[in-house]
């Protein structure tokens, strides 16, 4: 009977490690499904890089600067002209 009872708990370890690496395997796969939908997903919506972020970031400091350059001196001359 222990042999026997022995052998019912070796298949039923068996089995729950099968059941595992299977398991293990399907999340694998749904993970790689579902990034690749992701992709896909942010690809068709046009989605701006980071590069093209970073350089219209760049372009928006530069202009930030050159209007507080020409507001300072906008006003240099008014104040001239108000004298």
């Amino acid at each position: 009977m222990s042999q026997t009872s022995s052998r019912i708990f070796d298949e039923i370890a068996r089995l729950a490690t099968d059941a595992a690496g299977a398991a293990q395997g399907v999340k694998r796969e749904v993970e790689t499904v579902a990034k690749a939908q992701i992709e896909r997903l942010i690809k068709d919506m046009d989605v701006a890089s980071r590069e093209e972020v970073e350089v219209l970031r760049e372009m928006v400091l530069a202009a930030r600067e050159e209007n507080e350059r020409l507001s300072a001196r906008l006003k240099a001359l008014e104040d001239r002209l108000g004298q």
